[in-house]
């Protein structure tokens, strides 16, 4: 490409003004400069030059300025903060672990929204077994797994009770051997959660065992334990050896059952076959409720450093007691 320039001497004021094009008829452009002009390239080649690329810079201060007013207009808006979930309390939770216990024995009393009467107050076939992990049902807990148990489980009519002397023999003799074992292993047991359950004042099996004797001078052929009373006393032995709350769960029901509702079928049968004759099963002495009071207590007192999963497997455990203590009550009418 040719390129041609021309010098012109022009005047301060021509020279002080900015460069101008002029069209000419052998070049399409020309660019004329204050001291000199040149030819430039033809108007079909200017095109394929890319226009340039323009920089722009601004004071550091500006932007700050605007990022902070920026900040500010967010700050305004309402934050909305993330919800903080609490776990739902167990019926009974916030005034310890025998209350919650309570709260299950009062649900397998009521079957289909009716109360059944004492005479079938532990006569449910509950699932024992099916009990396991399941208590993470959250919100639901132990009410769920009492809830499935209780289907089908009677009419919620109360049961017609023809109750026999053998039958309630065998109840008398399997009952002794529980409230045998469960005294036993609270007296002798190393164990010092158990230390705190010596010497109650609920303690049966010494009215037991009069009972039987009186039982015996009648001519009463006094049975051999029978398998209910066998099967749960090998339960609670190897209970107790692996974990303190769990045995403590069966330990205070037993007793909680006796006296709210064992003691009522003992006296009715008693009315029917003995001639109202007042046994010695359920006579205490002094007060029985303190004494319960008192058992109730210590037993809330250890549940408080227990976890929510133990208290959870004692609340089964309670299940699994009124389920053995069922089949025993159940020997009177067998």
């Amino acid at each position: 490409m040719r390129l041609s320039c021309t010098c012109e001497h022009l005047s301060m004021d021509t020279a002080l003004k900015p460069p101008v094009f002029h069209p000419t008829a052998l070049w399409p452009s020309q660019v004329s400069f204050p001291f000199f002009s040149f030819k430039t390239i033809p108007t079909q080649y200017l095109n394929l030059i890319k226009r340039p690329i323009i920089l722009r810079c601004s004071n550091s201060s500006t932007i700050s300025s605007t990022n902070n007013s920026s900040n500010n207009n967010m700050a305004g808006l309402p934050v909305k903060k993330k919800r903080k979930r609490y776990r739902k309390q167990y019926p009974g939770e916030s005034e310890g672990i025998t209350e919650e216990m309570r709260f299950v024995a009062m649900r397998l009393r009521n079957i289909n929204g009716k109360k059944v009467t004492s005479n079938s107050v532990f006569d449910t076939d509950t699932d024992s077994e099916n009990t396991q992990g399941e208590e993470e049902k959250e919100g639901r807990g132990d009410n769920a797994e009492t809830e499935e148990n209780n289907e089908g489980v009677g009419d919620g009519e109360a049961e017609t009770w023809s109750p026999s002397m053998e039958g309630f023999l065998k109840y008398l003799v399997d009952s002794k051997l529980i409230f045998n074992t469960i005294e036993r292993i609270v007296d002798e047991s190393s164990d010092v959660a158990y230390a705190y359950f010596r010497k109650t004042g609920l303690e049966r099996s010494a009215g037991l065992s009069k009972d039987l004797e009186w039982f015996s001078q009648q001519d009463f052929v006094i049975p051999e334990p029978s398998n209910p009373g066998v099967s749960y006393v090998t339960y609670l032995e190897e209970l107790a050896e692996k974990s303190a709350p769990l045995f403590l769960s069966h330990f205070y029901n037993i007793y909680f059952s006796h006296i709210a509702a064992g003691q009522v079928i003992v006296r009715k049968v008693s009315e029917q076959l003995l001639e109202g004759r007042e046994l010695e099963f359920y006579k205490w002495k002094g007060d029985v409720q303190e004494s319960l009071k008192g058992v109730r207590e210590k037993l809330n007192m250890l549940g408080e450093n227990w976890s929510r999963d133990d208290r959870n497997k004692c609340l089964k455990e309670a299940t699994k007691s009124f389920k053995f203590l069922g089949q025993i009550v159940r020997l009177i009418i067998l």
